[in-house]
């Protein structure tokens, strides 16, 4: 079975962590989510492009959930999340998501 490519896993987790918690209220939850997709983004760079990518990778998925915050504050909850998530998506994407010199 192919690996899910981490700009899934990165937009399931900014996009899913972001409904889980305003579906429930409970923000901690939609942490959980966030997290945990993160968890699995970090493990398949850190496999396809070693561990400075993957450190490096994770640091623009946690900024974007960062900057998702003042953001959302201007442009509003939902063209926030989707926007640090389309960036993001395309990072993970270009960044990560390539297998083109493997056999």
């Amino acid at each position: 079975m192919p690996a899910v490519p981490s700009s899934v896993l990165t937009t399931a987790g900014l996009i899913g962590g972001y409904t889980v918690a305003r579906a429930t209220g409970n923000r901690p939850l939609g942490g959980v989510v966030l997290a945990a997709c993160g968890a699995a983004a970090f493990e398949t760079w850190r496999r396809r492009s070693g561990v400075g990518t993957a450190v490096a990778l994770t640091g623009v998925y946690v900024g974007a959930f960062g900057l998702s915050h003042p953001l959302a504050k201007k442009i509003g909850s939902w063209p926030a999340v989707l926007g640090v998530t389309a960036a993001t998506a395309a990072i993970a994407a270009a960044s990560g998501d390539c297998e083109c010199d493997r056999g």
